[in-house]
């Protein structure tokens, strides 16, 4: 197994702790120098917080642990596409690389709705790489909301 794709599936084990609180299942960790040094999953629902997305309670982890607001030397892998506002803390960051599963092409600002990669004058542009586990990721995306929607009819 590849190390992307392992530190992927440690993502996808905080997306299934997500789904377990009723929240959208997305989850996240950040790797320095080969040992994951934080990981989270959305509590947007649980704590009523719009911020609390997976990405950056993550980053925020990551900081505390490393003393540092830079994460310079360090890779973040999410189970979905961030969104414009976790990309825009992810350049804030100056995380080195991005992997994510799953595109959102309504929300995705690595590429797929727009690509923040592309605006000229930012200070930092990570390295990206979607669509690592990205099966398993859309799957229990599509199956939560599948679930959400029947529970609303059932009602």
């Amino acid at each position: 197994m590849k190390l992307k794709e392992k530190y992927m599936r440690v993502a996808l084990k905080e997306a299934f702790k997500a789904q377990k609180k009723d929240e959208v299942p997305i989850g996240a960790v950040i790797v320095c120098q080969d040992k994951i040094i934080a990981r989270a999953h959305n509590t947007r629902q649980t704590k009523q917080i719009s911020t609390h997305h997976a990405e950056i309670l993550c980053i925020e982890k990551a900081c505390k642990k490393l003393n540092s607001w830079r994460l310079e030397d360090c890779e973040l892998y999410v189970t979905l596409e961030p969104c414009p506002m976790c990309a825009g803390a992810i350049q804030q960051a100056r995380i080195k690389k991005v992997y994510f599963g799953a595109y959102d092409p309504k929300g995705g600002f690595f590429g797929s709705n727009f690509n923040i990669n592309e605006v000229k004058g930012l200070n930092h542009y990570p390295e990206v790489e979607g669509g690592v586990l990205k099966e398993e990721s859309a799957q229990m995306l599509k199956s939560f909301f599948k679930m959400k929607r029947e529970r609303r009819i059932s009602e």
